[in-house]
This record gives structure tokens, C-alpha cells and sequence, in this order.
């Protein structure tokens, strides 16, 4: 276990605890989701200063709350600065007080199966007409056509929008390493939601608006899409390569046994990087004068860049690099973030605590913004947790929730 995992109990960092002063302060929104797309859209509002309920099925709340293993992550990380209301949608009265609510928000998230939303009553032209204002915002697998009716997940689009391809060496094709697919097609959510609510100042009306999975991978394969059109070459996997456009974009293993990437992409990367490691006559040498060049001599100039790299360990190297102006990383997991210190400058992570019990450091939106503090304000809710708050702001009396939870139409935290 990390040595940066807190116990609870332990102080949480919260870079600021209002929202008065954040971008999309007064912004009310209803989040219908689960796993990780729809959540995380709603974080990136939340943080950005909107009022964020998220709206849970009573009496368990998400279930993203009790995924296990390589998921044990997603609850946390996108669920902070929200309130928890946990209702039973399938019961009238919980369709009722949902449709309260819709009636004073600005924006609505959804990420549920197709027509999940309709069967609960509270679909788009339900909502809409109760609050015709509303900012609609469904996130599925696939916008408007063949396939609209397909659930899909992260790995379903990469798979058949050409990423896993891609990604893969030739013949293995495999998935990215993180949910980049859901993330994304969360963000391009968000940019919609943005958009929409300024057209709203002119129209006075919102409107339905989608974010999809598999277009979302469309979009990142437009590169690839444009290049076998022009070239009449359908693009190879790359593998992590890219051999045929630089001469040097490659991982390189360190006198330490640990692994530094290497970007060598122009003549004076190429001049900078043979000076200062002691091989001058490599610059001199006309089968290296240009990038161009140097690519037909791949075979030759890799055992040169690597011999040199072997001679060093990973942390010299970092030295030696670091003022060269050539693009460079050490190779690092996901537990060396945690320490990196640049990631800890300035905030950039926040102390969430998490299902298990503890607190981990998890990273903050990765913007500044005019003095912002795009912080932690509120911990990842517990179901329903904010359920008798929130009827109160809707009207309902003590009374009147006591009976709902009674009755199991909502949980209170």
C-alpha cells in the first residue's frame, strides 16, 4: 500500500469551500449516472462551481460505489464536489419530487441505457416540458443512427473505432491504459453543455444535446482517417512508434534498469543531444545531417542513442535532459505520480477519501484559471446524504420527508 494512503479521519486538503466566486456559481444540475463517462462530466462542472446533485437509486445508491479491483478507483475520483439525493425513480412519489427538482434546474446529465430515462419518466420531452430552459444531456455509447440502440463501454469503442488497433503492435490490438474513451466523451459533454447554455441566454430555451463513445474514438482516428485517403495506405499500427516521421521517439532502458523516453524531432535536438553527451562527430557526420536523413540511418543511429542512454541511470539522465530542451520522460506507473513533485506543487492533489475507508491523493482539474482555486469543496458524497437538504430546498417539509424515508421513497444520509 502507498505510504501517501491516509487513515480516515485525517485533514483534507480544501482549496476552497465556496463557490461564490467560481465560473458556474448559481448553476443547478441533475446527474442520472454511473461508472465513469456521465461522472465524469458532472465533476468537471462541479469543480467549475455548479451545485451538482447526483442522483442515486435508493436505498444503495450507485453501484460504482462497490466496484472492486481494477474500478475501486472510479467512485472517487469523479464523484467530489457533488451532493448525494438517493430516491427510488420507479415509485411516483419519487418521480414527483425528481420532477421538482428538474423544474428549478439549469442542466441535466444522464448516461443511462438508451430509453432508461423515458421507462423512469423523466425523458427529455417529460422534462422539457416542465422546464422548457432545461439543458438537456444524454451520454450513450452512439449518437443518432444504426446504432443508437447499442449499450457500449470504453473498451467496446476502442475495439471497433480503430484505437485498439492503433494502439496495439501488429496483430495484438489493445485498449489504452486508462478509461481515455469515457473521459473524453465526457469532456465533449461538458464543451456542449458550455455551448448550449449560451445559446439558452438568447433563446431563452434549452434543448437535448449528446455526447457518444464510439464517435468520440472517430474523432481521435480522424489523423489516421485523413492519411489512408490521402496515402491509399490503410496506417499500420503504431505500436507506441512513430519510426517513419522522427528519427529518435522512443523508450530507452537506463543504467538502473528503468526506462526513459527519448524525443529527438529536429537538427538542433539532434546537434544539442550529441554535444552535450560527448559525440560531436555524430553532428559531423553527413549520413546524420538532417531528420530525413537520420530516419533512413534508424538502424544504425538506435544502438548509437542507446549505448549512450545505458551509461546513465534514470535520475542523471533526468539532469542531463532537463535544460536540453529535447522532449523527454521517465517512464513512470501511476504510484510515482502520487510523489511527483510537480504534481504536488500548488495543490494540483487533492485528498479524497474513499470507499475502503481511507484517503487518497487524486489529481485536480488540470486548468488555472484566473486565480481559481478549481478545488476540493466537498468529499465524494455517502448515498443520500444531502436527500433531506435537498427536499427542504425543494419546499418539502420535515413532515413530508420523514414520511418519504419511512416509506422508502428516499434515503437520508
Amino acid at each position: 500500500m502507498s505510504s501517501t494512503y491516509r487513515q480516515a479521519g485525517a485533514p483534507a486538503i480544501s482549496a476552497q469551500t465556496s463557490t461564490a466566486s467560481l465560473p458556474l456559481a448559481g448553476i443547478r444540475i441533475m446527474e442520472f449516472s454511473h461508472m465513469v463517462m456521465g461522472p465524469s462530466a458532472g465533476m468537471i462542472l462541479a469543480d467549475l462551481g455548479a451545485d451538482v446533485i447526483k442522483i442515486e437509486p435508493a436505498p444503495d445508491g450507485d453501484p460504482t460505489r462497490r466496484l472492486k479491483d481494477v474500478a475501486v478507483g472510479f467512485f472517487p475520483t469523479y464523484n467530489r464536489n457533488k451532493r448525494s439525493l438517493a430516491i427510488d425513480l420507479k415509485a411516483p412519489e419519487g418521480c414527483a419530487v425528481v420532477q421538482k427538482l428538474a423544474a428549478q434546474a439549469d442542466i441535466l446529465i444522464e448516461n443511462y441505457s438508451p430509453r432508461t430515462m423515458d421507462r423512469l419518466g423523466c425523458g427529455y420531452e417529460e422534462l422539457s416540458g416542465i422546464n422548457p430552459r432545461l439543458v438537456y444531456c444524454s451520454l450513450k455509447g452512439f449518437l443518432s443512427g444504426p446504432y443508437e440502440h447499442r449499450m457500449a463501454l470504453d473498451e467496446v469503442v476502442q475495439y471497433m473505432g480503430g484505437l485498439a488497433y492503433m494502439t496495439g503492435p501488429p496483430g495484438e490490438p489493445r485498449r489504452a491504459g486508462a478509461s481515455v474513451i469515457d473521459i473524453m466523451g465526457g469532456m465533449f459533454a461538458v464543451i456542449a453543455i458550455q455551448a448550449a447554455l449560451r445559446e439558452r441566454e438568447r433563446s431563452g430555451r434549452g434543448q437535448l444535446i449528446k455526447s457518444a463513445l464510439f464517435e468520440t474514438t472517430a474523432f481521435l482516428m480522424g489523423q489516421h482517417m485523413v492519411r489512408a485517403q490521402v496515402t491509399g495506405v490503410s496506417p499500420a499500427p503504431t505500436g507506441g512508434k512513430r519510426a517513419g516521421v522522427w528519427t529518435i521517439y522512443d523508450p530507452f532502458e537506463t543504467a538502473d534498469g528503468k526506462k526513459i523516453f527519448l524525443g529527438i524531432i529536429s537538427d538542433n535536438h539532434w546537434r544539442r543531444f550529441c554535444e552535450k553527451f560527448g559525440r560531436p562527430d555524430l553532428v559531423s557526420d553527413p549520413r546524420y545531417n538532417t531528420n530525413a536523413d537520420r530516419v533512413k540511418e534508424r538502424d544504425t543511429i538506435l544502438p548509437l542513442v542507446s549505448g549512450i542512454i545505458a551509461r546513465y541511470t534514470q535520475a542523471e539522465l533526468i539532469e542531463l535532459l532537463d535544460h536540453l530542451g529535447c522532449p523527454f520522460a521517465p517512464v513512470a506507473t501511476p504510484s510515482d505520480l502520487i510523489e511527483d513533485p510537480h504534481l504536488n506543487a500548488n495543490g494540483r492533489l487533492l485528498d479524497v477519501e474513499t470507499p475502503a475507508g481511507g484517503n487518497a491523493k487524486i489529481p485536480r482539474l488540470p486548468l488555472e484559471m484566473n486565480g481559481h482555486a478549481l478545488g476540493l469543496r466537498r468529499q465524494p458524497a455517502t448515498v443520500g446524504q444531502h436527500t433531506a437538504e435537498i427536499l427542504t430546498e425543494l419546499g418539502l417539509t420535515r413532515t413530508d420527508i420523514d414520511d418519504l424515508c419511512e416509506r422508502n421513497i428516499v434515503r437520508c444520509g
